[in-house]
């Protein structure tokens, strides 16, 4: 893990405030110049919320990469969960929230809708709430429920959990608060350069006239659902393909990677004020569409992005090409109704006819094996384990696992996992894996959402959109799918993309048709949507929150201050600067962790008025914390760039735990003088 000091002036030598100023005034016009035409718009009942989720900076292992080692050591951006409702005249609504975290799990899903069903009775409930994930790889983790997940992150962490659930709901607290009538319209546009297909090899094994679709198997499609009242937009729902991978397994500051950059900016730009998110002028949420084979390293190695070794910038570019995008075409999503479907499955054992496979046979799942190439990693964006001993397909694979399969596993094995070298048989020990997942179909107008809880590649995403799209007689370009929503359950990659056996195969958990059983599924709900039949749409398997066991280093310790310290004194401060470059301040704190200042912070940066310029949920500053035994130090790093020269007092707030476990609240402060 790399040093964090040295890491936090590699981070901030590239000036985000000159960035954002010199784009801004572009990029604000140009996203308001969308274009409307009368009759192609939505018109229903809207609400939006945001709410900071921030999890436990300090110490937490992150979900993406599963390297014990990546854990939390402070925060770059707070993370928020952003919620959109939207309803009809007959009542019926549809619950979308986009969570800046790594990865959705049923746990979180069964605990927030118990929280909506407290304040709402049964009005948010399984059928029509579907929260996902940003998927960035830079988040807290340890909220799984299944063991398998929760190993990475060294147990469960009820802190972070509890921050991520109180976080989801609030956001949709305040959605419903702001209901009123509102426009939607669908905007197709396209983003530039903005990743490759890390796995081209088993992309080029599909069917000629599917890759005609996309030859660089690359989806650039955009879509953009504007939210808008009295002919201006107040938020929007962004859905763009690629995986956030911009930070490597090294960084270990809590970040929304470039999604989050796209919602922090876009909405910073038109008047929010992220400390202040009850009552956001703009919401701006961008969430994924199929990306499992998509990487923002276009050198197929870690730190190849725009900005290479500066990881933030490469976030940033990349956050950008997506806001540009949210410009293009109009797309007639006319209509004032809203409708639902949804299904849980036992994706362990489902037979699929031979309508769904691509030689015409009937074919079944089986219990979830992660494969050899799960264990080598996606190797074009890092993580996995260190020593090399699995492979790719496409790197000549794991022959020696694959000797092993044939004298150890079962021939019914084979026959549904096909080439897969098995490594993983979790699916046969319970808590290990989710393996019932909820899939839905939603219509909002004419806008139709499908959702799942893997990751699919790109082709996989186009096969379920199309069928839905055929089923219900609409245009494509008006289907999105929508992955890690509803739980978690790894990869879905195409019959063909399975057989190469790169990363996406290898955690296609199911075996060589999940794909098929998926499209199988999407099928019948879009059917019955169609058709306005009703269906069995089955149960979770129940809730496995409090079975993990707790993570040990999330424990709460005693808080000691600084040798010859008190909470909250300064231990080294730049007391002048030079306007441009970066100021820091390092204070006496306490594990952050006691209190994580959900809302509010752990810092801010005030001028001479006493008005707050910047804070953590701001692009300017960085809190780290440095711990050493149970004394724990929060370093702040604040770019001045743009600031303008006076003095600015920096002030960090939070609580130490005593050996009764009561919480005492501090304060310090710090002066800085800019010139």
């Amino acid at each position: 893990m790399g040093n964090p000091v040295r890491s936090v002036t590699d981070r901030i030598s590239f000036k985000r405030r000159t960035f954002l100023a010199g784009a801004s005034l572009a990029a604000a016009t140009a996203a308001m110049g969308v274009p409307r035409a009368a009759g192609q718009e939505a018109v229903l009942t809207v609400g939006r919320g945001m709410a900071d989720m921030t999890g436990e900076p300090l110490g937490a292992g992150m979900n993406g990469y599963a390297v014990m080692k990546q854990s939390t050591t402070g925060i770059r951006f707070r993370q928020f969960a952003r919620a959109f409702i939207f309803e009809d005249a007959d009542g019926v609504s549809s619950v979308f929230v986009i969570a800046e975290m790594g990865l959705m799990f049923q746990s979180i899903q069964l605990e927030v809708l118990r929280r909506l069903r407290g304040l709402f009775g049964g009005k948010y409930n399984e059928s029509n709430v579907f929260i996902t994930a940003t998927h960035t790889h830079v988040g807290p983790g340890g909220t799984s429920g299944h063991l398998m997940v929760d190993l990475t992150t060294l147990g469960f962490r009820p802190v972070t959990f509890e921050a991520t659930v109180a976080g989801i709901v609030e956001a949709v607290e305040r959605a419903h608060a702001d209901k009123q009538p509102s426009n939607l319209r669908l905007v197709r546009g396209e983003v530039k350069d903005a990743g490759v297909n890390r796995s081209f090899q088993a992309f080029s094994r599909n069917p000629e006239e599917e890759k005609r679709a996309f030859p660089t198997g690359v989806n650039p499609e955009s879509l953009t659902l504007f939210v808008s009242r009295g002919g201006k937009d107040v938020g929007l729902i962004n859905w763009y393909g690629m995986h956030a991978t911009s930070f490597g397994h090294e960084h270990t500051l809590i970040d929304g990677d470039h999604k989050g950059w796209s919602s922090w900016r876009m909405e910073k730009e038109r008047g929010t004020v992220h400390r202040d998110a009850a009552n956001p002028p703009f919401v701006a949420a961008f969430a994924t569409a199929p990306q499992g084979d998509i990487t923002p390293n276009a050198g197929l190695e870690p730190k190849t992005g725009p900005g290479y070794e500066n990881e933030a910038l490469s976030a940033q570019i990349l956050g950008d090409r997506q806001i540009d995008a949210t410009q293009g075409k109009l797309v007639d999503i006319s209509g004032s109704r809203i409708r639902n479907r949804h299904k849980w499955v036992d994706m362990r054992n489902v037979a699929v006819r031979g309508e769904f496979t691509p030689d015409g046979s009937d074919q079944r799942t089986g219990p979830a094996i992660l494969g050899a190439a799960f264990a080598a990693s996606s190797q074009e964006d890092g993580g996995g384990l260190e020593v090399p001993i699995f492979n790719e397909g496409e790197r000549g694979g794991t022959p020696w696992v694959k000797h092993l399969n044939d004298v150890t596993v079962p021939s019914d094995w084979k026959e549904i996992h096909g080439n897969k070298e098995m490594l993983l048989p979790l699916g046969y020990i319970d808590g290990m894996i989710q393996q019932v997942l909820m899939f839905s179909v939603t219509q909002i107008a004419g806008l139709t959402i499908i959702t799942n809880s893997m990751e699919p590649t790109s082709m996989a995403g186009y096969r379920m959109r199309k069928r839905v799209a055929e089923v219900l007689g609409v245009p494509l370009e008006t289907v999105v799918c929508q992955g890690y929503t509803s739980g978690y359950a790894h990869y879905v990659a195409t019959p063909e993309e399975y057989d190469n056996q790169d990363y996406e195969g290898g955690a296609t958990i199911f075996g060589r048709h999940e794909l098929c059983a998926m499209v199988q599924v999407y099928d019948e709900l879009a059917r019955s949507l169609r058709d306005g039949s009703q269906l069995d749409s089955g149960a979770p398997a129940g809730d496995l929150t409090g079975w993990i066991p707790k993570s040990l280093p999330g424990r709460p310790g005693i808080d000691r201050p600084a040798w010859g310290k008190q909470f909250g004194d300064v231990i080294t401060a730049t007391q002048k600067v030079k306007a441009g470059d970066t100021a820091s301040v390092t204070f006496s704190f306490a594990n952050p962790n006691s209190d994580l200042r959900r809302g509010v912070g752990y810092h801010a940066i005030t001028d001479a008025s006493g008005a707050i310029v910047a804070d953590d949920f701001h692009s300017s500053t960085i809190i780290e914390f440095v711990k050493n035994a149970d004394v724990v130090n929060a370093r702040i790093s604040w770019d001045t760039q743009g600031f303008s020269p006076g003095t600015y007092t920096v002030t960090v707030e939070g609580k130490s735990r005593a050996i009764s476990g009561e919480l005492t609240p501090f304060e310090g402060t710090a002066e800085v003088t800019v010139v």
